[in-house]
Parts: C-alpha cells; sequence; structure tokens
C-alpha cells in the first residue's frame, strides 16, 4: 500500500470530508473511475488518428507475387555471395 499526501483548500477538504469523499474507498474509486475515464479518452483519439491516416491501396496478387519474387531472388544472392 502507498500513502499519499495532498494539501487542498480548507473549505475544500471540510466539504469533501463531510461527503465522505476523503475515505480510503472513496478514493480508491474515485481515482480507478479517472483512470478509466482517460484510458478511454486515449483510446478514441488514437482511433482518431488511426481513421485520419491514409493508407496505401490494397495490392493485387500480382503485386504480392512480385513481390515475394523480389524477396527471393534477393535471398538467393544474399545467400550465395
Amino acid at each position: 500500500m502507498t500513502t499519499v499526501q495532498i494539501t487542498l483548500p480548507d473549505q475544500l477538504a471540510q466539504e469533501a470530508q463531510r461527503a465522505g469523499l476523503l475515505s480510503q474507498a472513496a478514493m480508491e474509486k474515485l481515482l480507478r473511475d479517472q483512470l478509466q475515464l482517460r484510458h478511454r479518452d486515449e483510446f478514441f483519439a488514437a482511433m482518431e488518428r488511426m481513421a485520419q491516416v491514409t493508407e496505401p491501396a490494397a495490392m493485387t496478387l500480382e503485386e504480392v507475387a512480385e513481390e515475394i519474387r523480389v524477396m527471393r531472388i534477393n535471398r538467393r544472392a544474399k545467400a550465395s555471395g
């Protein structure tokens, strides 16, 4: 367990204490909820960035076959030389 000390304005601390927000269970729930929200926001931000990326057109089967052929030629050349 880690102990965390925070400094709050007196009025805020008193209100939070009266509302039960400074208990260990309440603080844990608040932090977990905030972390979950941040993870969700980061996920959606990543999805936005991915949606903005323009992808190259898909390769035809012939283009894939040609890439494989060239790769094999290069491997054979490296292996023999």
